[in-house]
Protein backbone atom coordinates (compact mmCIF):
# COMPACT_ATOMS: atom_id res chain seq x y z
CA UNK A 1 0.00 0.00 0.00
CA UNK A 2 1.13 3.59 -0.86
CA UNK A 3 0.07 7.36 -0.23
CA UNK A 4 -2.44 8.36 -3.07
CA UNK A 5 -0.59 11.27 -3.66
CA UNK A 6 2.67 10.60 -2.68
CA UNK A 7 2.94 7.11 -4.41
CA UNK A 8 6.42 7.83 -4.88
CA UNK A 9 7.58 9.23 -2.05
CA UNK A 10 6.69 11.30 0.95
CA UNK A 11 8.77 14.42 2.45
CA UNK A 12 9.31 15.87 5.78
CA UNK A 13 10.21 19.59 5.43
CA UNK A 14 11.39 21.06 8.57
CA UNK A 15 11.55 24.91 8.01
CA UNK A 16 11.70 27.86 10.82
CA UNK A 17 7.73 28.86 11.85
CA UNK A 18 8.63 32.89 10.42
CA UNK A 19 9.70 31.00 6.83
CA UNK A 20 7.17 32.00 3.98
CA UNK A 21 9.76 31.18 1.04
CA UNK A 22 10.61 27.27 1.81
CA UNK A 23 6.71 25.87 1.48
CA UNK A 24 5.97 27.46 -2.14
CA UNK A 25 9.67 26.83 -3.62
CA UNK A 26 9.37 23.21 -2.51
CA UNK A 27 5.98 23.04 -3.72
CA UNK A 28 7.14 24.51 -6.68
CA UNK A 29 9.92 22.07 -7.70
CA UNK A 30 7.18 19.28 -6.67
CA UNK A 31 7.50 16.18 -9.07
CA UNK A 32 4.09 14.20 -9.50
CA UNK A 33 3.68 11.35 -7.07
CA UNK A 34 6.23 13.47 -4.28
CA UNK A 35 4.39 15.37 -1.40
CA UNK A 36 5.91 17.53 0.86
CA UNK A 37 4.55 17.94 4.67
CA UNK A 38 6.05 20.76 6.39
CA UNK A 39 6.39 21.10 10.16
CA UNK A 40 6.98 24.20 11.73
CA UNK A 41 10.22 25.14 14.06
CA UNK A 42 9.09 26.81 16.46
CA UNK A 43 10.92 30.60 15.95
CA UNK A 44 9.94 34.11 17.80
CA UNK A 45 10.73 36.56 15.32
CA UNK A 46 13.81 38.82 15.94
CA UNK A 47 13.21 41.95 15.15
CA UNK A 48 16.57 43.61 15.79
CA UNK A 49 18.77 40.71 14.58
CA UNK A 50 22.77 42.23 14.65
CA UNK A 51 26.36 40.26 14.14
CA UNK A 52 26.33 40.08 18.05
CA UNK A 53 22.90 38.06 17.87
CA UNK A 54 22.91 35.99 14.84
CA UNK A 55 24.27 33.09 16.20
CA UNK A 56 21.99 33.05 18.81
CA UNK A 57 18.77 33.53 17.65
CA UNK A 58 19.93 30.76 14.67
CA UNK A 59 20.51 28.01 18.02
CA UNK A 60 17.23 29.12 19.51
CA UNK A 61 15.53 27.67 16.14
CA UNK A 62 18.12 24.96 16.34
CA UNK A 63 17.06 23.68 19.94
CA UNK A 64 13.83 23.58 18.26
CA UNK A 65 14.53 21.37 15.74
CA UNK A 66 13.85 17.98 16.87
CA UNK A 67 10.32 19.04 18.14
CA UNK A 68 9.12 19.69 14.60
CA UNK A 69 10.60 16.33 13.77
CA UNK A 70 8.97 14.26 16.28
CA UNK A 71 5.56 15.81 14.84
CA UNK A 72 6.01 15.82 10.95
CA UNK A 73 7.24 12.16 11.82
CA UNK A 74 3.68 11.42 12.75
CA UNK A 75 2.27 10.98 9.16
CA UNK A 76 5.39 8.59 8.39
CA UNK A 77 7.39 10.64 5.87
CA UNK A 78 9.72 8.65 3.51
CA UNK A 79 12.93 11.12 3.77
CA UNK A 80 13.19 14.54 5.40
CA UNK A 81 14.08 17.74 4.16
CA UNK A 82 15.49 20.95 5.91
CA UNK A 83 14.53 24.59 4.85
CA UNK A 84 16.89 26.06 7.25
CA UNK A 85 20.18 26.56 6.41
CA UNK A 86 22.61 28.22 8.81
CA UNK A 87 22.52 25.91 11.46
CA UNK A 88 23.48 23.21 8.96
CA UNK A 89 27.11 25.67 8.39
CA UNK A 90 27.70 25.70 11.98
CA UNK A 91 31.33 24.41 12.87
CA UNK A 92 32.00 23.76 9.87
CA UNK A 93 31.62 19.86 8.19
CA UNK A 94 31.94 18.55 11.27
CA UNK A 95 28.92 20.43 12.48
CA UNK A 96 26.82 19.76 9.79
CA UNK A 97 27.73 15.86 9.72
CA UNK A 98 26.54 16.13 13.75
CA UNK A 99 22.94 17.84 13.37
CA UNK A 100 22.39 15.68 10.39
CA UNK A 101 22.90 12.19 12.69
CA UNK A 102 21.11 14.21 15.66
CA UNK A 103 18.20 14.91 13.07
CA UNK A 104 18.46 10.96 11.83
CA UNK A 105 18.65 9.22 15.09
CA UNK A 106 15.49 10.93 16.23
CA UNK A 107 13.45 10.79 12.97
CA UNK A 108 14.83 6.90 11.66
CA UNK A 109 15.15 8.05 8.02
CA UNK A 110 17.55 10.00 6.23
CA UNK A 111 17.27 14.09 5.70
CA UNK A 112 19.15 16.39 3.07
CA UNK A 113 20.34 19.47 4.40
CA UNK A 114 21.47 22.67 2.52
CA UNK A 115 25.32 22.84 3.41
CA UNK A 116 25.65 19.35 1.81
CA UNK A 117 23.80 19.89 -0.76
CA UNK A 118 25.53 22.71 -2.12
CA UNK A 119 28.42 21.21 -1.67
CA UNK A 120 27.15 18.08 -3.79
CA UNK A 121 25.79 20.56 -6.43
CA UNK A 122 28.91 22.13 -7.02
CA UNK A 123 30.56 18.97 -7.52
CA UNK A 124 27.66 17.87 -10.25
CA UNK A 125 28.61 21.19 -11.79
CA UNK A 126 32.34 19.95 -11.55
CA UNK A 127 35.59 22.18 -12.15
CA UNK A 128 34.32 24.59 -9.52
CA UNK A 129 37.14 25.75 -6.98
CA UNK A 130 36.65 28.91 -5.87
CA UNK A 131 33.11 30.43 -4.79
CA UNK A 132 31.01 33.56 -4.23
CA UNK A 133 28.50 33.84 -1.31
CA UNK A 134 25.50 35.48 -0.92
CA UNK A 135 23.36 35.61 1.92
CA UNK A 136 21.03 37.50 3.74
CA UNK A 137 22.83 36.92 6.97
CA UNK A 138 25.47 38.80 8.87
CA UNK A 139 29.33 38.79 9.05
CA UNK A 140 29.75 36.72 11.73
CA UNK A 141 27.44 33.66 10.02
CA UNK A 142 28.87 34.36 6.49
CA UNK A 143 32.38 33.36 8.18
CA UNK A 144 30.62 30.09 9.36
CA UNK A 145 29.62 29.39 6.04
CA UNK A 146 33.26 29.72 4.32
CA UNK A 147 34.54 27.74 7.02
CA UNK A 148 32.34 25.24 5.84
CA UNK A 149 32.67 25.11 2.51
CA UNK A 150 36.40 25.46 3.11
CA UNK A 151 36.34 22.46 4.92
CA UNK A 152 34.71 20.86 1.75
CA UNK A 153 37.63 21.67 -0.71
CA UNK A 154 36.01 25.24 -1.78
CA UNK A 155 37.74 28.68 -1.52
CA UNK A 156 35.28 31.38 -0.58
CA UNK A 157 37.15 34.27 -2.72
CA UNK A 158 34.03 37.00 -1.49
CA UNK A 159 31.07 37.34 0.02
CA UNK A 160 28.51 39.85 0.60
CA UNK A 161 26.06 39.53 4.21
CA UNK A 162 22.87 41.42 3.25
CA UNK A 163 22.33 41.96 6.98
CA UNK A 164 18.78 41.26 7.51
CA UNK A 165 17.51 42.91 10.60
CA UNK A 166 14.56 40.26 11.41
CA UNK A 167 13.65 36.84 10.18
CA UNK A 168 10.63 37.89 8.01
CA UNK A 169 12.37 40.66 6.39
CA UNK A 170 14.78 38.35 4.73
CA UNK A 171 11.78 37.19 2.69
CA UNK A 172 10.95 40.44 1.72
CA UNK A 173 14.64 41.31 -0.04
CA UNK A 174 13.82 42.75 -3.62
CA UNK A 175 15.03 41.13 -7.41
CA UNK A 176 16.56 44.50 -7.90
CA UNK A 177 18.60 44.15 -4.20
CA UNK A 178 19.52 40.56 -5.54
CA UNK A 179 20.80 40.87 -9.01
CA UNK A 180 22.97 44.05 -8.05
CA UNK A 181 24.46 41.66 -5.30
CA UNK A 182 24.98 39.07 -7.88
CA UNK A 183 26.94 41.50 -9.89
CA UNK A 184 29.01 42.74 -7.01
CA UNK A 185 30.06 38.83 -6.52
CA UNK A 186 30.75 38.30 -10.08
CA UNK A 187 34.67 37.95 -11.74
CA UNK A 188 37.06 36.29 -13.37
CA UNK A 189 38.01 34.60 -9.92
CA UNK A 190 34.85 33.12 -9.47
CA UNK A 191 33.53 29.83 -10.95
CA UNK A 192 29.82 29.88 -9.13
CA UNK A 193 27.61 31.88 -7.06
CA UNK A 194 25.95 30.06 -3.86
CA UNK A 195 23.46 31.79 -2.20
CA UNK A 196 22.40 30.92 1.04
CA UNK A 197 19.89 31.62 3.61
CA UNK A 198 16.47 29.90 2.50
CA UNK A 199 13.80 32.83 3.31
CA UNK A 200 16.03 34.29 0.44
CA UNK A 201 14.03 33.74 -2.67
CA UNK A 202 16.22 33.28 -5.31
CA UNK A 203 15.10 29.86 -7.16
CA UNK A 204 14.06 31.98 -9.84
CA UNK A 205 16.39 34.48 -10.49
CA UNK A 206 19.45 31.43 -10.27
CA UNK A 207 18.26 30.25 -13.02
CA UNK A 208 18.10 33.58 -15.27
CA UNK A 209 21.24 34.74 -13.79
CA UNK A 210 23.05 31.85 -14.76
CA UNK A 211 22.74 32.71 -18.54
CA UNK A 212 23.74 36.24 -17.80
CA UNK A 213 26.87 35.49 -16.13
CA UNK A 214 27.35 32.11 -18.10
CA UNK A 215 28.51 30.20 -15.00
CA UNK A 216 26.76 28.02 -11.89
CA UNK A 217 24.33 30.39 -9.55
CA UNK A 218 23.29 27.85 -6.90
CA UNK A 219 20.17 28.64 -4.81
CA UNK A 220 19.85 26.97 -1.72
CA UNK A 221 16.47 25.82 -1.96
CA UNK A 222 16.88 24.73 -4.96
CA UNK A 223 20.17 22.78 -3.88
CA UNK A 224 18.29 21.20 -1.21
CA UNK A 225 15.27 20.18 -2.89
CA UNK A 226 17.21 18.78 -6.13
CA UNK A 227 19.53 16.56 -3.61
CA UNK A 228 16.39 14.30 -1.79
CA UNK A 229 14.96 13.86 -4.90
CA UNK A 230 18.13 12.11 -6.08
CA UNK A 231 18.94 10.73 -3.03
CA UNK A 232 15.44 9.05 -3.38
CA UNK A 233 16.36 7.90 -7.37
CA UNK A 234 13.93 10.89 -8.51
CA UNK A 235 15.94 11.69 -11.53
CA UNK A 236 12.80 13.42 -13.37
CA UNK A 237 14.11 16.92 -14.87
CA UNK A 238 12.45 20.75 -15.14
CA UNK A 239 13.00 23.67 -16.45
CA UNK A 240 12.73 27.37 -14.59
CA UNK A 241 15.29 26.17 -12.11
CA UNK A 242 18.71 26.32 -13.66
CA UNK A 243 20.91 23.33 -14.52
CA UNK A 244 21.13 21.40 -11.61
CA UNK A 245 17.06 20.67 -11.85
CA UNK A 246 17.34 20.35 -15.93
CA UNK A 247 20.72 18.92 -16.42
CA UNK A 248 22.16 17.07 -13.19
Amino acid sequence: MVDHQGYRRKFGVLGPSTNTIVQPDFDDMRPRGVTNHYSRIYTPNANAVSNESFRAGAETIASNVLDAVRSVMTCAPDYLVMGMSAVTFFDGAKGADAFVRKVEDEAGVKISVGSHACSAALRAYGGVRRIAVLSPYWPVMNTEVARYFGDMGFETVRDIALQCRSWTAIAEVDDVRLREALRQLDGDDVDAIVQVGTNLSMVRLAAAAEMWLGKPVIAINTATYWHALRANGIDDTMDGFGRLLSDF
